[in-house]
């Protein structure tokens, strides 16, 4: 184990927006992938933050946060849907690894938004098990249509919503962390164009929605 102060919650977030910010902006540091760290972390690990995000193959956790060996515990499912794996394997993060932030991290041009959308408008269904998938992500899209959203980012940012109202509803560890002070849960809506996580919901940090980086 490493011999570095667990960060606070707030510490922890602006660690994870000020490696998007390098990556967004060409300047990524890419710390921690040497053969030094790996030796240093192979006793254990401390990572700062749980990242849930989608699978998607253009969401690699580690390059758009600019992070390296041992910084990120990272889950990701299609459409960042949750399941009892899921939700044991975030609050294991929380709970074992004393993770102070939890990141819930969506996308534009998701294929599961997308793919649910078209279900709800045309009533059809997915097969096999992308059906759960689907299953799964109707009801943010359902919410997003409720609140008169019309644009792919709307869709997307209550979809992250939703996920993180999830986390701390279904998950007492979680939540209990959170009420604590010892763990904050924020939701965060990426761009594939610019590279940009944008802050679309936060339970724990009081900061303003809309926040894409820590530096100006």
């Amino acid at each position: 184990m490493t011999d570095t102060a667990t960060p606070t919650p707030s510490e922890a977030f602006e660690m994870l927006m000020a490696g998007n910010d390098r990556f967004a902006v060409g300047t990524p540091e890419h710390p921690n992938q040497d053969a030094a760290r790996r030796a240093e972390i192979a006793p254990g690990q401390q990572p700062f933050a749980v990242l849930f995000g989608c699978s998607d193959s253009r969401l690699a956790a580690e390059i758009i946060f600019d992070r390296g060996l041992g910084d990120l515990f990272v889950v990701r499912t299609a459409g960042h849907v949750m399941g009892p794996e899921v939700l044991g394997s975030i609050e294991y993060g929380v709970s074992v690894l004393d993770c102070p932030l939890v990141a819930v991290l969506g996308h534009d041009a998701c294929g599961a938004v997308a793919a649910t959308r078209a279900a709800v408008d045309g009533g059809t269904t997915a097969d096999g098990f992308v059906r759960d998938v689907v299953e799964r992500v109707t009801p943010s899209v359902l919410a997003a249509r409720a609140a008169g959203a019309s644009t792919d980012q709307d869709f997307i940012a209550e979809h992250v919503r939703a996920t993180v109202g999830l986390l701390t509803d279904r998950s007492r560890v979680l939540a209990e962390q959170v009420a604590a002070g010892r763990t904050a849960v924020v939701g965060l809506s990426y761009r594939l164009a610019d590279g940009r996580a944008h802050l679309v919901a936060a339970h724990g940090l009081d900061l303003p929605v809309g926040q894409q980086s820590t530096i100006a």
